[in-house]
């Protein structure tokens, strides 16, 4: 697939099994950040590490850690933090969820999360791993983030908009709360497609939000202001 290259940064693209991607950008680019001055900041499931390098371009100040069960794609992340203008403050690890043990609390924590369930799994093992709910699903990113949020951080997640209802009613099992909503729409005339849905430990206001990405064959002007400090 070769490399994509962005504003800032470059993102080799051939050994991640889930490939760079639309709603990996769209998270990027749309998810909140603390407000914390030097945030404690973790990417879970970070593939190519695009939303780590994307966090750490709008944060200056973030310590970003980014984790993956996948060997070869926990590695090329790791390349693309160390080629970045802030590999000082990136760090890629390969680990499964299930067996992290972080030795502090997280300010944000966010994720591109496998989501697909009953549909026919992708008979490469590492990309069904990458995209269906195999080792790990946003229940399991929900249970973590539940226990390893600070005070004040929140978590973000991008999934399918068809998802919505489970995903309040489960996160609210863990004790989390809806505060942003971002409905995202292909284009003005089509149902929202994808849902960037963000969370906190409070309960409190929410936020709705909806963003359009093409106007015909062309970005829409919010689509192109939201991605002008990443698009080339």
């Amino acid at each position: 697939m070769g490399a994509f290259r962005f504003k800032r940064f470059t993102i080799s693209n051939d050994r991640a099994a889930l490939k760079l991607g639309t709603d990996a950008i769209l998270l990027g680019a749309a998810m909140s950040l603390s407000g914390k001055a030097n945030p404690r900041v973790l990417d879970i499931g970070t593939g190519t590490g695009v939303i780590a390098l994307m966090a750490a371009q709008r944060c200056p100040g973030a310590r970003v850690e980014a984790i993956d069960i996948d060997p070869p794609s926990a590695q090329e992340a790791a390349d693309n933090f160390a080629a970045s203008p802030w590999a000082d403050r990136l760090e890629a690890k390969n680990v499964a969820l299930e067996d992290f043990k972080p030795g502090c609390s997280y300010d944000h924590i966010f994720s591109n999360p496998p989501y697909y369930e009953d549909s026919l799994r992708n008979p490469d093992g590492r990309e069904a791993t990458a995209r269906h709910t195999v080792e790990m699903s946003w229940r399991d990113i929900a249970a973590f983030a539940a226990g390893h949020l600070g005070a004040g951080g929140h978590l973000s997640l991008i999934l399918p908009a068809a998802c919505e209802r489970e995903l309040r009613r489960g996160a609210a099992s863990f004790g989390l709360y809806p505060f942003r909503t971002v409905r995202v729409r292909t284009t003005g005339k089509k149902p929202p497609g994808r849902l960037i849905m963000e969370f906190r430990l409070e309960r409190g206001t929410e936020m709705e939000e909806e963003l359009v990405l093409q106007d015909g064959p062309a970005r829409t002007a919010q689509y192109t202001e939201l991605t002008k400090d990443f698009y080339l």
